[in-house]
C-alpha cells in the first residue's frame, strides 16, 4: 500500500490537486518531519509557502535540522487548517472539520537569483505587497539565509467537512448539533517601542484580514 493512501476514514482522501494548493496557500505553517544524524525521529514546525510546484522552506544556514535537509534525507511536510468544530450530540461523535496533507520527498538548496525570487514570493504571501515596501536584503542577509525547496510530487491529503453524525437516538434528545466555522484574523497593529513617531501603517498590514476597521491609520 501506497504511504499516500488514507487507511482511515477513506472517503475522506481527496485527490484534487486544487484542494491541496488551496490548502497549502492559505496555512504558512508546516511541520517538517525527518531522521536527523543519531538516528531519531525529528518534527520541526516551521513557514511554510508554496511556489506553484514546490513548497519553500528557510531559516539560517546555522540552522542544524536545515543541513540535514540539504543533504537529501527523505522528509515530510504536514500542513493542516482547522476550519471548524463539530458539535455533535455526544463527545463520541464530537469532531473538527479540517483540511490536512502530508508531502513527502527530499529538499533541494534554491540558490542564486531564485533564491532571492524565492525570499520576496514568502514575504509577500505572508503579507501580500509588503516586499514593495522594504528594502532588498544585503549580502549579508542573504548569505545567513538558507531557502529549501520540497516538490510537490508525493502527496495524501484528507478533508472532513461534513456535520454531525449523530445516532437516531441521540437525534431524537434535547442537545444542540451543529457546526461553528472558524476563521483567523489579525488583531489591531501594534507599533513598535523604538519606532519613528509620525510613521503610519503601511498599506500591506492595514490590508490584512483583521478585527480593526479598514480605514484605521
Amino acid at each position: 500500500m501506497s504511504r499516500t493512501t488514507v487507511t482511515r476514514l477513506r472517503e475522506k482522501q481527496s485527490i484534487e490537486r486544487s484542494v491541496l494548493d488551496a490548502l497549502l496557500d492559505a496555512v504558512h505553517v508546516g511541520h517538517v518531519g525527518f531522521v536527523d544524524d543519531a538516528g531519531l525521529p525529528r518534527v520541526i514546525p516551521t513557514a511554510t509557502v508554496r511556489d506553484r510546484d514546490r513548497m519553500l522552506l528557510h531559516g539560517s544556514t546555522g540552522s542544524p535540522w536545515m543541513r540535514r535537509l540539504v543533504g537529501g534525507a527523505p522528509v515530510s511536510l504536514a500542513v493542516t487548517a482547522v476550519d471548524g468544530l463539530v458539535v455533535a450530540r455526544s463527545a463520541f461523535e464530537s469532531s473538527i472539520r479540517y483540511r490536512s496533507a502530508v508531502l513527502f520527498g527530499s529538499c533541494a538548496t534554491v540558490q542564486g537569483a531564485d533564491k532571492l525570487a524565492a525570499l520576496d514570493l514568502i514575504t509577500d504571501a505572508m503579507i501580500p505587497g509588503r516586499v514593495a515596501e522594504l528594502r532588498r536584503p544585503n549580502e549579508r542577509e542573504l548569505a545567513a539565509t538558507l531557502v529549501l525547496a520540497l516538490p510537490i510530487a508525493e502527496w495524501s491529503l484528507k478533508v472532513s467537512a461534513g456535520w454531525p453524525e449523530d445516532p437516531d437516538e441521540d437525534v431524537a434528545g434535547e442537545a444542540w448539533a451543529g457546526v461553528v466555522p472558524a476563521v483567523t484574523r489579525y488583531r489591531t497593529p501594534l507599533a513598535a517601542p523604538d519606532l519613528r513617531p509620525g510613521l503610519p501603517v503601511p498599506a500591506s498590514v492595514r490590508a490584512l484580514p483583521s478585527d480593526q476597521p479598514a480605514s484605521t491609520p
